[in-house]
């Protein structure tokens, strides 16, 4: 039968429950067993698509076209079970779901209460992940426990061992231990308090995962296992990591979780293989190289925006032994200071995906000088559209050149909505959304990083290349060098006679892993490991000289 794994947080939020539930999957696929990762998250929003991302980070879309949370992101990078739409579910999908089978007279006429019909709809959603070739279902619960919101995920949970046996579901409860500088000391009430409101749900944790900065004694421990009724073997530290989330499995590794997990629900699991990881670990701590990529948005300075693009900047790091320096640059302030200011020194610049107007100019002007310097370029999605914007507007001459998502009458719409997408009013979930395949052309840097004619990359965009100007782009030295496989749909524009100038209007990101780097963020960073590496012979033979 399938195990269940749930995961809930406590205390304060953002405790990296994504992370470390991502952490304990690849622990125990690495030990033979097949996983599956669920996120369930209290908003009512039906999915992240139409929120801001100073609201939630980044959207992270599957292969089969949902948009989901970032967290997914987390489990696609350190796991390699297959991740769809019902591996995210909202307070908003189950109760449309409730509400619309209430429409449908499926409830014979009953009440329809939060308890069973809300409930079940959640334990229905869970179960569904959980079919003969799966071994253990992973599922997180988001928000903290006390919150109004979370309540029904949190019943539903509870019911949920009631009917597959308390053999078959571990609970496993992540906490904050602070330290306090002025007593000098670890507390441990507030998890106490913790585990304390998951008790009153009727949710005993078998294993708290403690978050804290500093070391916690066997003391605290003990202290803690003993008020919150758990053995002092399933009181698992998780310092945090200055250095890289990646060492984060190791940790836990250190601390037996995964040996405690095997134990308690009796699973068969083989030995432990982690020598890839370790040595990846190795790298980060000794590259080869340090260069630096300035990432312009109109989101910079909030992280979780780009979050995946971050990751994958580091895995191509990785996978050429380098250190990687990011600049997180506001295109608004480029605006304002201009390019140069900003972005003088830097050995590459990406330019990744957005919405609405803000910003806009600013990313076109990063985009210019980077082609003006032949400073290596990497445009994704909405980057690739100003990519095209900026070389219409500044090599092919057409004068106020643009996108009909920003300036409707603009004389030279580059960009422009397909028929298909000119009557949509609702905006959640009507973009072109999830996996669709890709055509290379030969001789080109995305042929060469692939090394394969035809790929298949995820999308999230409405608007698209205008095919009206292809051959006035081809003219003036502006290649397409990736279409849907029909040729319809442009994927992917290089400058040939520039060190690297290529831009993308899929999501290369969601497909990157630290152990497996996308192969053009990987050739894009090779390509500033280059120009970095000019750069230094250069000024060796003037100070020769």
């Amino acid at each position: 039968m399938t195990k269940h794994i749930f995961v809930t947080g406590g205390v304060v939020s953002s405790l990296g429950k994504g992370l470390t539930s991502a952490s304990i999957g690849m622990l125990l696929e690495r030990r033979g067993l097949r996983v599956r990762m669920q996120k369930l998250d209290p908003y009512i929003n039906v999915d992240p698509g139409t929120m801001s991302p100073y609201q939630h980070g980044e959207v992270y879309v599957l292969d089969d076209g949902s948009e989901t949370d970032l967290d997914l992101g987390h489990y696609e990078r350190f796991t390699n079970g297959p991740l769809t739409r019902d591996s995210n579910y909202t307070t908003g999908q189950i109760y449309l779901s409730v509400i619309n089978k209430e429409r449908r007279g499926e409830f014979l006429g009953k009440t329809v209460q939060v308890i069973p019909h809300i409930t079940n709809e959640i334990k229905s959603c869970i179960s569904k992940l959980a079919t003969p070739d799966v071994d253990v279902v992973i599922t997180e619960i988001g928000g903290t426990v006390g919150d109004i919101e979370s309540q029904p995920f949190m019943e539903a949970i509870r019911q949920f061992a009631l009917e597959v046996g308390k053999e078959n579901c571990l609970y496993i409860h992540l906490t904050l231990v602070p330290y306090l500088k002025a007593a000098g000391e670890l507390k441990t009430k507030p998890t106490q308090y913790s585990v304390g409101l998951l008790r009153q749900i009727g949710i005993q944790p078998d294993i708290l995962i403690c978050r804290t900065e500093r070391t916690i004694e066997r003391e605290d421990r003990e202290k803690i296992a003993l008020f919150c009724n758990v053995p002092i073997e399933a009181v698992i530290e998780e310092k945090d990591k200055d250095f890289s989330i990646y060492e984060v499995p190791l940790s836990l590794v250190e601390n037996g979780l995964d040996k405690f997990i095997v134990k308690r629900l009796h699973l068969p699991a083989g030995n432990l293989v982690l020598d890839d990881w370790r040595n990846l670990l190795h790298v980060l701590r000794n590259p080869k190289h340090e260069i630096s990529i300035a990432v312009v948005g109109k989101y910079a300075e909030h992280k979780d925006a780009y979050k995946s693009i971050y990751e994958s900047i580091d895995h191509a790091g990785m996978s050429h032994h380098a250190q990687i320096r990011v600049g997180r640059i506001q295109s608004e302030d480029i605006e304002r200071e201009g390019a140069a200011a900003l972005l003088q020194g830097y050995d590459g610049i990406l330019v990744p995906g957005g919405f609405g107007e803000r910003g806009i100019e600013g990313k076109i002007e990063a985009i210019k000088f980077a082609r003006e310097r032949g400073i290596p370029f990497f445009g994704i999605c909405l980057g690739m559209q100003c990519a095209v914007i900026e070389f219409a507007r500044h090599v092919a001459k057409l004068d106020g050149a643009h996108s009909t998502e920003f300036s409707k009458d603009t004389h030279h719409p580059v960009i422009c909505l397909l028929d298909d997408q000119k009557n949509i009013v609702d905006m959640g979930g009507t973009m072109r959304l999830g996996t669709h395949p890709a055509a290379l052309t030969d001789g080109s840097h995305a042929r060469e990083c692939y090394g394969s004619e035809q790929v298949q990359e995820r999308h999230r965009h409405r608007y698209e290349f205008n095919n009206a100007y292809r051959q006035q782009f081809a003219a003036h030295g502006l290649n397409v060098t990736g279409t849907s496989p029909d040729g319809k749909l442009v994927e992917i524009v290089e400058i040939p006679d520039h060190p690297w100038f290529l831009a993308v209007q899929f999501h290369p990101e969601f497909k990157s892993k630290p152990i497996q780097a996308h192969p053009l963020f990987a050739g894009f960073v090779n390509a500033a490991i280059q120009r970095r590496s000019q750069r230094a012979e250069r000024m060796a033979e003037v100070s020769a000289s």
